[in-house]
């Protein structure tokens, strides 16, 4: 498989560090032709670039939302399963910004994939990105409000601050609304 510019791009450098992310953001915004290249890199060997991407995805998201919206089965089929803590906890956001363009099945999907997430992963962000959109979506999910409680109960007593206080507050939260 050849290696798109992008990826070129958004390789190397401190595997913290944005590298040349925003750069590549606004390339696709200034041709969004370049959109299909840019997730392409999710597949990418390479987890600093699929990390990269995440951030870009959420920028992209946040300036021209319709160009994820033709995606949305491709987050929920194929980038779901990419066992990367930056992959997941960014679905958890881009989920949340794009629920109003998501067919009832899209969102259910969702909401299947969020569950698993914090039933099954361990990275706090993942954990604190998962409980904010399912906390969102219960106030009109009942059922997901149910599950949801059960689950907040177990992750106030995690040895995170930050997983065991978000807990509590959404806890708080969805039981006085």
């Amino acid at each position: 498989m050849m290696v798109n510019d992008f990826e070129k791009q958004l390789t190397g450098g401190h595997p913290n560090s944005l590298g040349n992310t925003v750069q590549v953001v606004e390339e696709v915004l200034a041709n969004t032709a370049r959109f299909e290249d840019l997730f392409q890199c999710y597949f990418s060997k390479n987890e600093v670039v699929r990390l990269r991407v995440s951030n870009a995805m959420k920028r992209i998201c946040k300036e021209n939302k319709a160009l994820l919206v033709p995606y949305l089965n491709r987050f929920l089929d194929e980038i779901s399963t990419i066992h990367q803590a930056s992959a997941q906890w960014t679905l958890a956001q881009l989920f949340l910004s794009l629920e109003k363009d998501m067919s009832p099945e899209q969102l259910k999907k969702a909401k299947n994939i969020l569950v698993y997430n914090l039933e099954n992963q361990d990275d706090w962000i993942v954990l604190n990105m998962t409980m904010k959109t399912l906390g969102d979506w219960s106030f009109s999910d009942v059922q997901l409000k149910q599950w949801l409680l059960s689950q907040l109960e177990r992750l106030c007593l995690d040895k995170r601050k930050s997983v065991a206080g978000g807990a509590n507050k959404l806890r708080i939260k969805l039981m006085e609304g």
